[in-house]
């Protein structure tokens, strides 16, 4: 196991009170324990948590006009390596629990009924469940090229099969969407990872195989650990980290760090 110090930041020039929904606490879960939190908010303002459909915490306010920031700082105790799985089975549709049954769905930005013919020939040969999405992973890898800073707004997958290159979340877009295909549970992990370049936000995909879900990220050349999830769903459209309403609202400044602590 590890200790990591995760922190993220965001600045604001408001122009009238705008409503947001905030996900920018990490959860405790199975693997991951959250030891020390710290939300602030300049200027402070009321805020209402909730937990959403899949699981996540999040929070609304309302921001007042002028200069507004966001400042969340947590200790998380991760996993020091992701597990692998090769020859864990398929799960038969009729035994999945309820609770996953809507990661087989397509969504939004994951457009799986595409993808039925591509993602059988991408794992011809391979046994059915982890084995199937590791070539997925590895074919993700191959065929499409990984680039920071390349899109600022989500991308469907299919959009992304046809351009050949993405930032994190569109290539877990595009596996989630081959995983489905193939009637894998597949669903979008946003939040943090130690060592990360360049240091941002980032986004993986996990599939549910052999009764557990298990993480795959194709913008990473060796497999490792030191991830911390913030928000889990079905694409981009249920893990944003901040919506706002109203006109339109920017980060004038942002800033994102992972390190690494003892305790």
């Amino acid at each position: 196991m590890m200790w990591l110090r995760t922190s993220c930041g965001f600045w604001f020039d408001i122009v009238v009170p705008t409503p947001f929904i905030l996900m920018l606490r990490p959860r405790s879960g199975a693997q991951q324990w959250v030891a020390l939190e710290e939300y602030r908010l300049v200027p402070s303002v009321n805020v209402f948590e909730f937990t959403d459909q899949y699981g996540n915490l999040c929070q609304r306010l309302v921001a007042p006009p002028g200069k507004f920031s966001v400042h969340t700082t947590a200790e998380v105790m991760t996993s020091d390596h992701i597990d692998q799985g090769f020859g864990a089975p398929f799960v038969e549709i009729q035994d999945l629990p309820d609770a996953v049954l809507g990661y087989l769905l397509p969504s939004r930005y994951c457009e799986a009924e595409q993808f039925g013919e591509m993602a059988t020939e991408i794992t011809a040969g391979y046994l059915p469940g982890y084995d199937q999405v590791a070539a997925i992973e590895n074919w993700l890898r191959s065929a499409i090229r990984f680039e920071p800073g390349s899109s600022d707004v989500p991308v469907s997958a299919v959009e992304v099969n046809l351009r050949q290159y993405g930032v994190c979340r569109d290539l877990a877009h595009l596996g989630i969407a081959l995983c489905r295909s193939l009637s894998i549970p597949a669903r979008l992990v946003v939040g943090y990872l130690y060592g990360l370049q360049p240091m941002e936000l980032h986004a993986w995909f996990e599939a549910y195989v052999a009764g557990r879900w298990y993480t795959f990220d194709a913008t990473q050349s060796v497999v490792r650990g030191g991830y911390v999830a913030l928000g889990y769903g079905r694409d981009a459209a249920d893990v944003a980290v901040y919506n706002q309403f109203g006109p339109s609202v920017y980060p004038v400044a942002s800033e994102v760090q992972v390190d690494l602590i003892q305790r």
